[in-house]
């Protein structure tokens, strides 16, 4: 289990908080000892449920605990100050008391958060995903509380709470709490974005007289790098970076060959040359990414779907992102339009050199030209910000499963993906990837799947076996310090017909 109190994690400190009558607490041993119940049939897998024993908030050996006591507190905080400094720009006095009852609103969720209040229904605020959320809540959360459902459930209750401080409000129904923390973390990422700028606004394409054992050898050297690129960007997740000073961040986002060499020894699960095999076999495909954090990450994002358009592997790259400001750094369609625009028009970097930026204003304007022939699509459907896990995908949005089936390889980028493909629930370590994400690797016409995932919370499958067991003993705060990481490819059963009930 994660030691949150160890170096290695760089743990967060304690909160005391009014827990109630809660269920006794299991032991990891505990868990290890009941493994043989587990997997639990499909029939007998729902939210409150999962195939593997939940991680919830009053596990204390867990990131659960960690996250519900101190981190969400921390982010609802750092939210309301940020609705204070608007405020305080505002002149307009019905928008102003029309933001102040959006505080009011955020301190009752504080409030129901640090006194670990029961999960109400979400208030009809207009929006398409209420019928989704309460349902859920009604058929499998009656009664529980934030610490007792489990934690996947209850940190994204979280924030659809927080939506709906603004969703109800006349004039800031679209306020996005986290819009300026994440430009400001991307603005400290200059040296990083230059790396890649200055590295790809050229392509990196084959001369023509190339034999094609040599092109398909080139295109595998660039693919294994910006697939790492692309992994590692996700460690700035600025829900894990509150403590982070500027330096730190910059380590975590060096994107230098010696570098990415070094860190491929933490792949500890590791499809990473299985998928550069299959990836570069395809002509003139779609590939989808399911986006995870905004600005830096998500320029990396770009980075590599640039080069899959310009390889001639893609000849479409669907971007799927969320309909509302979700875990801190998310991207959303705002975001997005920052970033490309930022890229072509902007001043964020005071002390670039005119080759820097020319770099990056190529990179920029080839991105929007894509956007405009339709070869980069964004999307944003609603059930990726609801409260189910990708094991529900194919019943709860079978339009979304049939258009993700397809795709030639569906990317799902992050932390959050990953527990949202594998339950986030107690697996063994070595549970295969196919098997940790179900239906998505299970169910007819299940497309190729692969999550490119730094290791940030507990969940950890499709490692050999051995290896977590010696890191439990060795550097305990493993599972959460984001050092370690993860490539995993499902195949799927593309090319069959979906079936629905």
């Amino acid at each position: 289990m994660a030691n949150k109190d160890h170096p290695s994690a760089k743990a967060v400190s304690k909160t005391m908080l009014n827990l109630g009558n809660l269920p006794p607490k299991l032991k990891p041993s505990d868990i290890k000892a009941t493994n043989a119940q587990y997997p639990r049939t499909p029939s007998r897998v729902n939210p409150n449920q999962p195939p593997w024993p939940a991680y919830r908030g009053y596990h204390e050996y867990s990131f659960a605990h960690a996250t519900m006591g101190v981190r969400l507190p921390t982010i609802l905080g750092k939210a309301i100050d940020d609705v204070w400094k608007t405020l305080n720009q505002e002149s307009d006095e019905d928008r102003i008391i029309d933001l102040v009852n959006c505080v009011h609103r955020m301190e009752d969720l504080m409030e129901d958060l640090q006194g670990n209040s029961k999960l109400r229904p979400i208030i009809d605020d207009g929006a398409g995903d209420i019928a989704l959320w309460n349902k859920e809540i009604a058929k499998f959360f009656r009664g529980k509380d934030f610490m007792n459902a489990p934690w996947l459930f209850a940190e994204a209750y979280k924030y659809r709470r927080l939506r709906e401080c603004f969703s109800l409000s006349k004039y800031w129904v679209d306020y996005d709490v986290f819009f300026r923390q994440k430009c400001d973390t991307f603005s400290r990422s200059n040296q990083a974005v230059f790396e890649l700028s200055t590295r790809f606004s050229e392509p990196h394409i084959p001369d023509a007289g190339t034999s094609e054992e040599a092109k398909l050898e080139k295109y595998k050297l660039i693919f294994l790098e910006l697939t790492q690129v692309c992994l590692w960007g996700n460690s700035t997740d600025l829900s894990l970076l509150i403590d982070m000073t500027e330096e730190d961040i910059k380590k975590l986002q060096s994107t230098g060959g010696d570098a990415l060499a070094a860190t491929e020894k933490n792949i500890l699960g590791n499809d990473l040359h299985a998928l550069a095999d299959y990836v570069t076999k395809i002509r003139g495909g779609r590939i989808d990414f399911v986006l995870d954090n905004a600005g830096f990450e998500l320029y990396c994002d770009l980075v590599y779907a640039d080069w899959l358009i310009q390889s001639g592997i893609c000849d479409k790259v669907i971007f799927h992102g969320k309909k509302l400001p979700w875990f801190v750094s998310d991207v959303t369609k705002k975001d997005w339009d920052w970033l490309l625009n930022t890229c072509t028009y902007g001043q964020l970097f005071q002390d670039a050199s005119d080759a820097e930026m020319d770099s990056l204003r190529t990179l920029g304007r080839r991105w929007k030209q894509y956007e405009k022939e339709g070869k980069w699509k964004y999307e944003a459907h609603p059930f990726w910000c609801t409260g189910y896990t990708f094991w529900d995908l194919h019943s709860e949005a079978p339009d979304l499963f049939q258009y993700l089936s397809e795709s030639d390889l569906v990317i799902f980028k992050g932390d959050l993906n990953h527990r949202k493909l594998t339950y986030d629930c107690h697996a063994p370590l070595d549970t295969p990837f196919p098997v940790a994400i179900g239906p998505l690797a299970s169910e007819p016409g299940a497309p190729p799947v692969c999550s490119l995932r730094t290791i940030k919370s507990d969940v950890v499958v499709g490692i050999p076996g051995g290896v977590g067991e010696k890191l439990d003993e060795e550097e305990p705060g493993w599972k959460i310090s984001g050092k370690y990481a993860v490539v995993l490819l499902s195949p799927g059963r593309p090319g069959e017909k979906p079936q629905y009930a």
